[in-house]
């Protein structure tokens, strides 16, 4: 059986990176088209054309089929955080479940609510009521996102939040901090982006199927002008909220940012890695035997990370070994210090179960943050008390070829976007784009590329935060439930074939979809 091999932690882990890696095959394709589809109902609103009308109805209806499985999928994934995630969900729950609630009360329900106006209105509302409900669809799925993101951004860079001693579980103090810190917004408008970006090469892409086979050139041309310069906006922000991306890392989470660049030994003016091949024989490296070769550009991590040329950006080996002449603890040490908080936190418990006052009351002055006490033993104790959980340093190591390759992945097909929306837009431009057949078949297969990049990304996301559920506050290993790995296994077997089977369902009915092509009525 599986589960004698893999332990409930394993399996949970698993499931989610399953159902997360499925669902998100769904929503960046719901995020962008919702918005072109929004604005090619606005061109017919504006100008009266029926043939924009025809348009926008052939890409919402495949916007419709991504848009309910994308729904179905992702209920599953708030589930689990509740069946095999409760420790997680006791320790942060006020302040994780916060931003989700809202998700579902307004931008869930604003989406849901105007989708079936968007969709069986036609002949039953006016067109700028019609136009209007269109745009609040696509508001909604974007404010969705929004709220999802912060969630997960606060996972990565926890704020806006205080420990409660007696009921051990951390709690929000202030909603502004967590909704809009910068890692929040950060993740927003990269993941939006890149969404939009998806989108438009999906719309090209299916255009150029078009083209290739003299079908529909009108409308494939005109919604090609739409797509390439809507996908070569996006694809530039994303570009720049990328790099501002890798900026914030460099602050909040340097073990990342070391993993993605296979940098095991720290730098003064630290070269970039464009492409290299790593050593996966040996545990630990150094800068000078991790790879069997590689193509640097000098100094650009430093100005990436810090935006100076001469920046020091630390290493693997520096984050684990520590640096006291730049004050980087070692992570003995603060596997050290979160074990007293762990300890701390016992000493509390026994004291309050044998009525002890003066030990309660010696430990809370410890969290007063009012303090000086407080504010010292939470700064220098306290931040680092998920380290108490973790067994031996290497395991703060994330995975360092799958978060260097999938990086280069992610970054090097979001270049060839850029290039190919722009070579897409000027030929399409000057009529010139179906003669050029090979570039059509280009434009096709990108659709998949743009799916692998994206997945990519989120790869570097989650992956990178291993092995923390909340950075520094909470391993992974300790927020997975307490129940046996075999309900785990099962479930995970059920939605792989859950899921497998809707991804087949959608594919079928959008290739259907795309082949029947618009319709006159």
């Amino acid at each position: 059986m599986f589960s004698d091999y893999l332990s409930t932690v394993d399996w949970s882990r698993a499931q989610f990176a399953m159902t997360a890696i499925y669902h998100w095959l769904f929503v960046p394709l719901t995020l962008g088209l919702g918005v072109l589809v929004a604005l090619m109902e606005t061109l017919y609103v504006r100008t009266g054309d029926e043939f924009w009308r025809r348009t926008t109805k052939f890409w919402m209806r495949l916007f419709g089929v991504n848009f309910a499985i994308g729904v179905a999928t992702g209920l599953i994934l708030e589930f689990e955080f509740g069946t095999n995630w409760s420790n997680y969900s006791h320790f942060v729950g006020d302040i994780f479940g916060a931003p989700l609630a809202i998700e579902g009360i307004f931008a869930f329900f604003l989406e849901a609510t105007f989708v079936a106006v968007m969709f069986f209105g036609w002949e039953k509302v006016s067109k700028r009521f019609h136009l209007t409900a269109t745009w609040l669809t696509a508001i909604g799925a974007n404010l969705s996102a929004w709220w999802i993101l912060v969630a997960n951004a606060w996972m990565q860079h926890p704020v806006g939040c205080d420990f409660n001693l007696d009921t051990v579980r951390n709690e929000m103090t202030s909603f502004a901090e967590v909704a809009l810190s910068p890692v929040a917004v950060n993740k927003f408008f990269h993941t939006v982006t890149s969404s939009f970006t998806l989108a438009a090469l999906f719309v090209v892409g299916v255009s150029a199927w078009y083209l290739l086979r003299g079908r529909e050139k009108r409308m494939a041309s005109k919604s090609i002008a739409l797509a390439s310069v809507f996908g070569l906006v996006f694809a530039l922000l994303t570009a720049y909220t990328g790099d501002r991306s890798g900026a914030i890392a460099a602050r909040t989470q340097p073990m990342k940012l070391a993993a993605m660049e296979a940098l095991y030994d720290g730098e003064e003016g630290a070269p970039l890695t464009v492409i290299g091949v790593l050593r996966p024989e040996a545990e630990r490296h150094s800068n000078d035997d991790a790879f069997h070769f590689k193509i640097d550009i000098p100094k650009l991590l430093s100005v990436m990370s810090f935006r100076d040329t001469e920046a020091y950006v630390p290493g693997i080996n520096d984050l684990l070994e520590g640096d006291a002449e730049r004050g980087i603890l070692p992570a003995a040490e603060k596997m050290a210090r979160g074990r007293e908080v762990i300890d701390t936190l016992a000493r509390y418990r026994e004291a309050l179960n044998a009525g002890d006052t003066a030990t309660m009351a010696a430990v809370s002055r410890l969290f007063d943050r009012s303090t000086l006490e407080g504010e010292t033993f939470l700064r220098e104790k306290f931040a680092y008390f998920g380290y108490g959980y973790i067994d031996r340093p290497e395991q703060l190591v994330p995975n360092v070829p799958l978060l260097f390759y999938s990086f280069r992945v992610m970054v090097g097909a979001g270049c060839f976007f850029i290039l190919l929306l722009a070579v897409v837009w000027w030929l399409n431009r000057r009529d010139r784009l179906a003669s050029k057949r090979w570039l059509l078949r280009v434009a096709v297969w990108t659709i998949p590329l743009a799916y692998l990049a994206s997945q990519a990304g989120w790869i570097v996301a989650e992956v990178g935060r291993q092995p923390w559920a909340i950075q520094e506050l909470m391993p992974v290993s300790i927020a997975a439930s307490k129940i046996p790995s075999g309900s785990v296994t099962t479930t995970f077997l059920l939605f792989l074939v859950l899921f497998t089977a809707l991804l087949i369902a959608e594919l079928s009915i959008l290739f259907r979809q795309i082949k029947i092509g618009p319709k006159n009525n």
